[in-house]
């Protein structure tokens, strides 16, 4: 009788994603971490300047914070209250761009001075700027996830463009330019990807009904690769042929894989952080196979990531308190 309860939680166990230590994929990353001095600030995104600096958003603490790898030190740019920054990026002048989550605005900060510029959206509707990214030019194309919006920021005149997502409730989320800077954009609320071409936006539909793409990547060859948050894929789509292709996350179709990444040899990273600890897990799109799955064993949701092209290392925050790096083999 023993034998068989224990060989009916087994399946149980492999049915929920959980996977045993003898089938679990190989390990090719190594982690360094910082722990952030601010206790309960939600450290997350985080991207280096120039200088090796490494800036993040203190999501929960309203600030952005500074980590100077070499040395450990920390130090801190405090915001107004409700700015809530979600997302950040460095320009090539080492100026830090923020999305001011909660009080609807872009902002600038002077790395200098710690002089702060607000760019305030035009629609009181869009309330909330979710994820940054620069195009050739750095202008910021952007996201707001409950506005509903897909958003463009002209950095030279601070001019904001906003396109209305035509469905309620799509959830913008993640964001990426192509080699056109073409935006590509993930809707977190339906089972569909979106563009913006002369002004339009065209939606896509991802092959399954309930599939809920939360990041994305772009690789060399053009495909979009995204990761399905509601059914535990990473998918891709090719926007040359309209053609997706899919694989079931190895720690189950119920993992939960939130960020991702594109390292220096074209191989896709994603979070997979339904499992406690978060799963850290690699995937060649050459051999169409996932290669790697490492703990992050000291924990928290790991939400974004940022590569540093010169380095390769895989900068991300985590809401247990900690900004580090992974370095893929």
């Amino acid at each position: 009788m023993l034998k068989h309860l224990l060989a009916l939680l087994a399946a149980l166990l492999v049915s929920a994603g959980v996977i045993a230590d003898d089938h679990r994929l190989p390990s090719n990353v190594t982690f360094e971490k910082w722990q952030v001095p601010w206790e309960n600030t939600r450290p997350r995104d985080p991207m280096m300047d120039s200088k090796g600096n490494v800036w993040f958003c203190g999501q929960a603490g309203n600030y952005i914070g500074k980590l100077n790898p070499a040395t450990g030190d920390f130090a801190r740019f405090d915001m107004s209250p409700n700015t809530n920054p979600h997302n950040l990026i460095v320009d090539s002048d080492d100026n830090v761009w923020y999305a001011g989550n909660q009080n609807a605005h872009i902002g600038m900060l002077n790395p200098e001075t710690g002089d702060i510029t607000r760019y305030p959206m035009p629609d009181d509707e869009a309330r909330d700027p979710h994820t940054l990214t620069f195009d050739a030019q750095e202008n910021i194309w952007f996201t707001v996830q409950w506005g509903n919006f897909i958003g463009y920021l002209d950095t030279q005149s601070g001019d904001v463009t906003l396109h209305k997502v035509p469905i309620s409730n799509a959830r913008p989320y993640g964001i990426r330019l192509d080699d056109n800077d073409t935006p590509w954009i993930v809707l977190l609320g339906t089972n569909k990807l979106a563009t913006v071409q002369n002004g339009e936006i065209n939606l896509i539909d991802l092959p399954r009904e309930d599939a809920r793409p939360r990041r994305l990547e772009i690789t060399d060859d053009g495909k979009l690769w995204y990761s399905d948050y509601a059914e535990g894929r990473l998918g891709s789509y090719d926007p040359q042929t309209d053609t997706f292709e899919e694989w079931v996350l190895p720690t189950g179709a119920s993992s939960s894989p939130y960020a991702t990444a594109r390292d220096n040899q074209g191989r896709i990273w994603l979070t997979d952080t339904s499992a406690i600890p978060n799963q850290f897990i690699g995937f060649s799109p050459e051999q169409k196979a996932f290669i790697s799955q490492t703990e992050v064993e000291f924990g928290g949701h790991i939400r974004h990531t940022y590569v540093n092209r010169t380095t390769g290392a895989i900068w991300f925050g985590t809401d247990s308190g900690y900004i580090a790096r992974a370095m893929p083999e």
